[in-house]
């Protein structure tokens, strides 16, 4: 029998180590320089700087979805993923050569098909000549986590939004810049806060399964419309629960899309549908009102019984959106499935939830109708 080290495989492995174990030793080195970094910068809680995406005041946090009356009205599961900070962002200016970020989650989620950074990490970006630029993404490390987001700038003062995480809770949130430097709030109105877009929905519209937070696609239209949105769905509860209609009511909002038919069944649409919409109309009667098909899930192309039940679902809110607007509804808008993420098949991590891709092609297919709308 060979002996295996005077393989010819053996040797060349061999003469890898150094290099291997070289890369191995800066890697370490980079990652405790970057961590001694962060450790080393002045720390500002978050709630002292201006806050997006959050559409009520009276909530239990400053990082909860639902305000604290619905507590004890809605459904323990839609109160429960109120608590996710999906949508929320903060707002601030600093020229600082760097910024981190420490924050501790409320429930450590892991899912299987979704990217931590997506579920609990946090999104940096910069305004550059008004445009909205990814700077970098805040991986999390546990239940705590202090992160290194950029380094090295060269010290102009700059406009930045930390995107919050989709499917975790926010205990505690800090900005870190260098000691000295200033942090104060915006001066660019950027996304405009009056009158924000207010998304209502599923586990699509909550952000999964997207691979950070600044993805989810009421976050890319946000930057898309330069209009503050407010992220309301809630995953596997978009399920027409009316005293969330009435909570989205009282919101000042320049237009409502409701994007929860794969969270219902024919009987809930026929039920609650226009019910939640009559809500929302009755403070809102001249406000865009547009509602979104379930999207062709890839699965759908080969699981009959899933495509039937998309179809029936389709054909259903086809016929409650022309019966409303029978009754005299002038404002409200519908937005086909057909194409809405493509037809290449390859916008989902699952046959359902999406990627980037998924998203971005979602946006980009709804900014113009929404464009429109809100110039109007």
């Amino acid at each position: 029998m060979t002996d295996p080290r005077s393989s010819s495989s053996w040797s060349k492995a061999f003469r890898l180590f150094p290099f291997l174990l070289g890369l191995l030793l800066l890697s370490g080195f980079s990652v405790s320089a970057a961590a001694g970094r962060a450790d080393s910068l002045e720390y500002h809680d978050a709630t002292e700087f201006q806050l997006i995406g959050r559409g009520f005041d009276d909530t239990p946090t400053p990082y909860c979805r639902l305000p604290r009356s619905l507590e004890s009205r809605t459904r323990p599961p839609v109160w429960s993923l109120s608590r996710n900070s999906a949508g929320l962002a903060v707002r601030f200016r600093t020229a600082s050569k760097t910024i981190a970020c420490r924050w501790e989650v409320t429930g450590e989620v892991v899912m299987s098909h979704f990217a931590p950074t997506g579920i609990r990490g946090v999104d940096l970006y910069c305004l550059e000549e008004g445009q909205w630029r990814y700077v970098n993404t805040g991986k999390p490390a546990g239940k705590e986590t202090t992160a290194l987001l950029v380094d090295h700038m060269k010290g102009e003062e700059k406009e930045y939004m930390l995107y919050l995480p989709l499917y975790d809770g926010v205990a505690r949130l800090e900005i870190g810049v260098e000691k000295g430097a200033l942090m104060t709030a915006p001066r660019v109105a950027s996304p405009r806060k009056d009158k924000p877009v207010v998304f209502y929905g599923t586990s699509i519209t909550q952000g999964g399964c997207a691979s950070r937070p600044g993805m989810a696609y009421p976050s890319q239209l946000s930057r898309m419309l330069d209009r503050e949105t407010i992220n309301l769905g809630f995953s596997g509860n978009g399920q027409l629960d009316l005293e969330v209609a009435e909570a989205l009511a009282n919101i000042d909002a320049s237009c409502f899309v409701i994007d929860c038919l794969p969270n219902v069944n024919p009987k809930q649409m026929r039920e609650k549908y226009i019910r939640f919409v009559e809500i929302i109309r009755a403070k809102h009667p001249e406000v865009p009102l547009v509602l979104v098909e379930t999207l062709h899930y890839s699965s759908m192309y080969y699981d009959q019984h899933m495509a039937s039940v998309i179809s029936e679902k389709n054909l259903l809110l086809r016929e409650l959106y022309q019966e409303m607007k029978r009754k005299g509804d002038r404002k409200l808008y519908y937005v086909s499935a057909k194409g809405l993420t493509g037809t290449d098949l390859e916008e989902s991590v699952d046959g359902v939830h999406l990627t980037d891709l998924g998203f971005y092609r979602y946006s980009q297919n709804i900014y113009p109708l929404l464009r429109k709308l809100l110039r109007r």
